[in-house]
């Protein structure tokens, strides 16, 4: 892998709306510490040497107003490119990977909800694509016992099993790819979605197992949490006022 391609681009898909967090604004535009979590996720990213390039899927008709914001919070002259992204994240992280020049070899697809990911998880998932794995995600293990239910409509649901929580892992990102990979698995899906409904996949490295490819999973962080509801809001701010405190960040 020549240099150019050795150094990674990343796509944040930031076109959803996240109702989990409640009315209002999209949730990738909602306030942490007054810096939308967006921006966060963003500088997360930028503050990795093995990232050259951020591309950011906004909702369709925000575009100009999310370059703007980017621009506002200090990250203009940083190669940043904004992008209308889609009606899926699926759609977004397609539409946010065609942006990206052809010879870069390394992609990255970063979660905007994931505003704290610390840069040695963003360095370590780059490494492990520079290193010849063509999919890799950083995870956790998990805390709680699991149980596989039947799921029903109302009332209690029947227990399956328990599966063995040390073989289980909680995925995070960012996940990290060869380039072709990834532009291998998203045109399958296109030409498999044209074809007729497919189940969903929740994120880009589903789809590289989908179509027979390898994932390999590095450490995460506790602190690379997704902000989804309310209560997590709750929680990312009292990460950022520590780190603040202690670092200035």
């Amino acid at each position: 892998m020549n240099a150019t391609a050795a150094v990674a681009a990343a796509v944040v898909p930031a076109a959803g709306r996240g109702e989990r967090l409640g009315p209002g604004a999209p949730k990738a535009l909602r306030d942490l510490g007054g810096v939308p979590l967006l921006v966060h996720a963003v500088r997360a990213l930028i503050r990795s040497r093995a990232v050259g390039l951020v591309v950011v899927a906004a909702p369709a008709d925000g575009v100009a107003e999310v370059a703007a914001l980017l621009d506002g919070h200090g990250l203009e002259g940083k190669d940043i490119r904004v992008v209308a992204g889609g009606e899926t994240r699926q759609e977004s992280v397609r539409l946010g990977l065609a942006a990206i020049p052809p010879e870069v070899g390394i992609v990255l697809v970063h979660d905007a909800a994931r505003p704290l990911v610390p840069v040695e998880v963003v360095d370590a998932v780059a490494a492990a694509v520079r290193a010849g794995a063509e999919a890799v995600v950083p995870a956790v293990p998990l805390a709680d016992t699991v149980k596989r239910v039947e799921p029903t409509r109302g009332g209690p649901e029947p227990v399956l099993d328990t599966p063995d929580r040390s073989t289980l892992r909680a995925v995070q990102t960012p996940q990290g790819f060869r380039r072709e990979t990834l532009d291998e698995v998203h045109a399958k899906a296109l030409t498999e979605e044209a074809g007729g409904a497919l189940p969903p996949v929740t994120d880009d490295a589903g789809l590289v197992e989908r179509f027979g490819g390898r994932v390999v999973v590095v450490p995460g962080h506790e602190e690379a949490f997704k902000v989804t509801r309310p209560l997590d809001l709750v929680l990312a701010e009292a990460v950022l006022a520590r780190r603040r405190a202690s670092d200035g960040y």
